[in-house]
């Protein structure tokens, strides 16, 4: 309950203070108040609203000690309400709380990349520091500096509390919608550490998209992403095996997919692809619904999956994208016909040091019969791979397909 109601209550602090600092200090401080009270008196009927008084009233007395602080804070509130024109009627009026004004906040264009993720999962999420940098892969103290050094680039840039007029608002959420899906990927395939997988970090990513989808439900691309983070993670008990190796598409028990995120997700696809031109998250959304209807490999729908990252290209062009579409081409056509799309992107930059990429061209040369090239190529990836689950994983189909040592039993098998 702390979870949920935290990210509504730091929204409301922020709004009537208009200060990130103090109300997270005042909304932590409810917290700790509730934990000593309630377990006493019992949960009140609207723990919601108890918490919210006690932190206003924290922030009061706290403003009352330091009167310099708070003629500061009134002045800087009475600027940004000047500077910042009100939200359409329209829009205002399908947002039940203020969460979506931090959402924009913490995802302002001001903010780095790196710092808008790290404010959403400290604010939004309500995680604790050291679990944010947990998410990261970085040490408490340096995402500890990250996020004082994000706070302060809100202070000192003067960025509003505010959710962007009707006019601002396409410029803007691509941006918070980015965060969410860079928070998701770090969840599904984390960059490195022990684990394949960080589940926490993925279905944080989709819990603070249900409220952006709630807050926002005539925006498209925010059904299309959440429908694409459902429909991804339902395949999470079935990525990995007994041991924490992955276990890649073909050979996952589809049995073991989650089916009721599959039917949440499939019954936003829809939503997102109708009512005007897709969108990227619509679009890998209907990608990955071909996937989660399909009964098995065989079954897939490819073609109709590559004339979907040729849309997907034409929207948002990238390496990676095209490396997919490759992908299913080979699926669609053939190893030989997918191998030399994978050729021709040899020369970007961002796939040259991208794993996947690399035991993508392995697999593929593999399929081909062709095991020095294959060997060559998962050696790269072997590399560069972040986990240690992808390491074991590549350690064994390069042991596949590596020449034997004379007077060795020779083995061969396939399975990446």
């Amino acid at each position: 309950m702390f979870r949920e109601e935290h990210g509504r209550l730091l929204a409301t602090l922020v709004r009537r203070f208009g200060d990130l600092d103090l109300a997270e200090e005042v909304a932590s401080e409810a917290i700790e108040a509730a934990l000593v009270h309630w377990p006493v008196q019992g949960v009140p009927a609207r723990p919601g609203a108890w918490l919210l008084t006690t932190a206003r009233r924290k922030a009061v007395d706290r403003l009352r000690r330091d009167q310099a602080y708070a003629a500061r804070l009134a002045a800087l509130q009475v600027e940004a309400d000047r500077a910042a024109p009100a939200p359409p009627a329209d829009l205002s009026a399908d947002l039940p709380d203020e969460r979506l004004q931090l959402f924009f906040t913490c995802a302002h264009p001001a903010l780095s990349g790196e710092a808008r993720g790290a404010l959403m999962l400290r604010c939004l999420a309500g995680l604790t520091t050291p679990e944010v940098a947990r998410a990261y892969l970085v040490p408490p103290a340096t995402m500890a500096q990250r996020i004082v050094r994000a706070k302060k680039k809100i202070r000192e840039a003067r960025i509003p509390f505010r959710v962007p007029g009707a006019d601002e608002l396409p410029g803007r959420l691509p941006g918070v919608l980015q965060v969410l899906y860079s928070l998701f990927t770090e969840g599904y395939a984390a960059s490195a550490g022990p684990d394949l997988q960080r589940p926490d970090v993925a279905e944080e990513a989709i819990r603070l998209a249900r409220v952006l989808r709630r807050l926002l439900p005539g925006e498209r691309e925010v059904a299309g992403l959440l429908a694409l983070m459902l429909l991804v993670h339902a395949r999470r008990a079935a990525r990995t095996g007994p041991d924490g190796e992955p276990v890649l598409l073909h050979d996952q028990d589809r049995s073991r997919w989650d089916r009721d995120m599959i039917e949440e997700g499939l019954a936003l696809v829809p939503v997102a692809l109708t009512g005007g031109p897709a969108g990227p998250y619509g679009v890998q959304a209907a990608i990955a619904a071909l996937h989660a209807e399909a009964p098995d490999l065989a079954a897939t729908d490819w073609p109709q999956i590559v004339a979907l990252y040729d849309v997907l290209l034409a929207l948002a062009p990238s390496p990676v994208i095209a490396q997919n579409r490759a992908a299913a081409v080979a699926m669609r056509d053939g190893p030989e016909a997918g191998l030399a799309l994978l050729d021709e992107l040899a020369g970007e930059d961002l796939l040259r040091g991208y794993h996947p990429y690399h035991a993508a061209r392995a697999d593929l040369l593999e399929r081909l019969g062709r095991f020095a090239e294959a060997a060559a190529a998962y050696r790269q990836a072997l590399e560069l791979a972040g986990t240690e689950p992808e390491r074991a994983l590549l350690r064994r189909r390069l042991a596949a397909v590596e020449p034997p040592a004379p007077g060795a039993e020779v083995h061969t098998s396939r399975g990446w």
